[in-house]
């Protein structure tokens, strides 16, 4: 087994992927609605602390608040329960394949792991 393998069958790799993917909805929603982090907690009934948690990925969150979060952005939470194989397998395959030089990843602070390609249309 490799080590790869051993992250994805982590609890802490699947929990800081949620937890990305939260901070990625929140911070479309802000962005999309032109929406302070103070005027969202305000929208969600809770303290700026707590939304200013939920962004920094210091937040362990509840399956409720999960649901609470996703509703108050919009968006549907669908879990979806897959083998542990199947995912090993497809990261497996995603690893041997060539890297596109056209696409690089940029973090930026508002919309961390976006992808941009070279090649825009004119």
């Amino acid at each position: 087994m490799n080590t790869n393998d051993d992250l994805i069958k982590a609890p802490e790799y699947w929990l800081e992927t949620i937890q990305n993917e939260i901070f990625r909805q929140v911070a479309g929603y802000l962005k999309d609605n032109n929406m302070t982090q103070t005027q969202f907690a305000e929208q969600l009934g809770v303290s700026k602390g707590y939304v200013s948690q939920v962004m920094k990925g210091e937040f362990n969150y509840t399956l409720k608040k999960l649901i609470e979060l996703s509703l108050a952005v919009g968006k549907a939470p669908v879990l979806e329960f897959k083998p542990l194989a199947e995912i090993i397998q497809a990261d497996n395959r995603r690893a041997s394949e060539p890297v596109n030089p056209s696409l690089t990843k940029v973090a930026e602070p508002a919309m961390p792991y976006a992808i941009t390609t070279s090649l825009k249309k004119q």
